[in-house]
């Protein structure tokens, strides 16, 4: 029983996501079910540490992510050619996740700078 509580907290830390968050219980989820293979700073999750291992799964902090997107990864086991195993999460938890993921993915992510006037010539 030990060991499982030790490999459980592999890549994670402590969820930072206040308990009177919306988002809190999908926190919680998030952290217990992608911690391995994901980073997402506000789940205390660092999964995704080491990018030379082909079963990590993207940084979230890094990237942005809709509720939509989230679902369909969730539901499908990523996107083409993921390692993602389907439904890691179901049902009303699922939307939970997907709730907690687009609210706080892409928070670190790096904006690049736009010409002025939209881009275009």
């Amino acid at each position: 029983m030990a060991a499982s509580l030790v490999l459980g907290a592999c890549g994670s830390e402590e969820v930072s996501v206040s308990t009177g968050d919306p988002t809190y219980h999908g926190a919680v989820l998030f952290s217990q079910r992608c911690s391995r293979c994901h980073t997402l700073t506000p789940a205390g999750t660092q999964g995704s540490a080491n990018r030379n291992v082909r079963t990590q799964g993207p940084n979230l902090d890094q990237r942005v992510e809709s509720f939509h997107d989230v679902i369909f990864a969730i539901r499908n086991g990523g996107f083409s050619g993921a390692i993602m195993p389907q439904n890691v999460v179901t049902g009303h938890e699922a939307l939970e996740v997907a709730q907690f993921v687009s609210k706080y993915a892409g928070s670190t992510a790096q904006t690049t700078a736009q010409p002025p006037g939209g881009g275009s010539p």
